[in-house]
């Protein structure tokens, strides 16, 4: 096994006192100093994340965007630029190879950004996707002497990973846009901050680097995310903490990110999304544009009616007490086993139990009366809507 990669601000990390574990191949913060009070930060006024190990691909120039469109489960092409959008990479039987989020940041141009451990998953999708694309689209518009480039103005879309020259931090909480406006060095060119909608992104500059950020965020709260070339990532890290530390500012690691996401429902892959899961069973159908003309995994998914069949599909549980499932724990309707916890915490805001898991169909009504085996303890849970928790606006 290889050693895990290290964050252009591992140094930073460091200094600060972080205690690091494996994620995704990476080693990264997991915890600064307490897990509770960076969730809390977050929730009252903000946190910083170094996400620098998430995967990034340009695609563009060609036609991008029909690429796109076949390649991912949404519809690409209908995006403005300026806009983002949450879609998944699925393979042909349906199952969901990553869940990714895509900027439109010209005519032709693209961010796919993906998870860390799906890096290598996604770019053999991508390159799959675009030579299937290729001999669709040839065969639909006619033959091609040489290659397929001359059906599409002279060249095929780009796939270029840039994974390995790109950081990305993110600042989250209610306190987010005053930190990153009043960030030194922080130019914004294009859209100003307080006009970038939810699931967009403006353009700008930072120590003479160019800069994008965007208000997508994991946490439930707004949040901007700065995407930024290596070279510059240590600087705009110590800019934005001495920015924020008026505001209450504090780095956060992937413990807190972990809480913060699962009370706010966010699904995260490894535990609600996986390979064998197809989007529906994880509350995700709404991702998947089923009334295109076609996309990778669009014969599979449209077989199914309902789109879940007899697979388990995903809930929210909640309990009272102090005593929380965690992944692996089994979920019991009477005596019978129906499911499995896939993540589960006490929840820091809402001080009880959650959990988010995958129990057969027929125990997944809203109001249904579960139990969760936590160590050898029935622990009675609802089947609850998701989010848990949601901010107020």
């Amino acid at each position: 096994m290889s050693e895990p990669r290290s964050s252009p601000l591992h140094q930073r990390h460091e200094s600060l006192g972080a205690a690091f574990t494996d994620f995704g191949g990476w080693l990264m913060p997991v915890r600064y100093a307490s897990d509770l009070a960076e969730h809390r930060a977050v929730r009252e006024a903000a946190g910083l994340f170094d996400i620098s190990h998430m995967a990034e691909f340009w695609v563009h120039d060609g036609r991008a965007a029909d690429f796109l469109d076949y390649a991912l489960a949404g519809r690409v092409c209908a995006m403005g630029v300026g806009k983002a959008k949450y879609s998944l990479v699925l393979a042909d039987d349906g199952g969901i190879v990553d869940d990714v989020i895509v900027y439109r940041t010209g005519g032709e141009y693209f961010l796919v950004v993906a998870n860390a451990g799906n890096r290598a998953a996604v770019a053999a999708a991508l390159d799959a996707a675009l030579a299937a694309w290729a001999r669709v689209r040839a065969f639909r518009d006619g033959p091609v002497e040489g290659n397929f480039a001359g059906i599409f103005g002279g060249e095929l879309p780009r796939v270029e990973d840039v994974s390995d020259q790109t950081a990305l931090l993110a600042v989250q909480g209610p306190r987010a846009r005053a930190i990153v406006e009043a960030t030194a060095g922080v130019d914004i060119t294009g859209t100003a901050l307080a006009d970038v909608g939810y699931y967009a992104w403006t353009g700008g500059t930072f120590a003479g680097a160019s800069l994008l950020v965007a208000r997508t965020g994991y946490t439930g709260e707004d949040g901007f995310e700065l995407l930024v070339p290596n070279r510059v990532a240590v600087a705009l890290w110590d800019a934005l903490l001495a920015a924020g530390r008026p505001f209450g500012l504090v780095p956060a690691g992937l413990a807190a990110r972990d809480t913060l996401r699962l009370e706010a429902g966010m699904p995260l892959y490894g535990h609600e999304l996986a390979r064998d899961v197809v989007p529906a069973q994880a509350g995700l159908a709404h991702a998947v544009a089923l009334d295109k003309d076609d996309f990778v995994g669009k014969g599979a998914l449209a077989a199914d009616a309902t789109g879940v069949g007899d697979r388990p599909v995903l809930v929210g549980l909640v309990s009272d007490g102090k005593r929380a499932g965690r992944a692996g724990y089994a979920v019991y309707d009477g005596d019978t086993r129906v499911g499995e916890i896939t993540s589960g915490a006490l929840s820091p805001t809402l001080q009880h139990p959650i959990a988010l898991a995958f129990v057969s169909p027929e125990s997944s009504s809203l109001g249904t009366e579960l139990a969760i085996d936590v160590r050898g303890t029935r622990i009675p849970a609802t089947v609850t809507a998701l989010p848990f928790y949601r901010r107020k606006k």
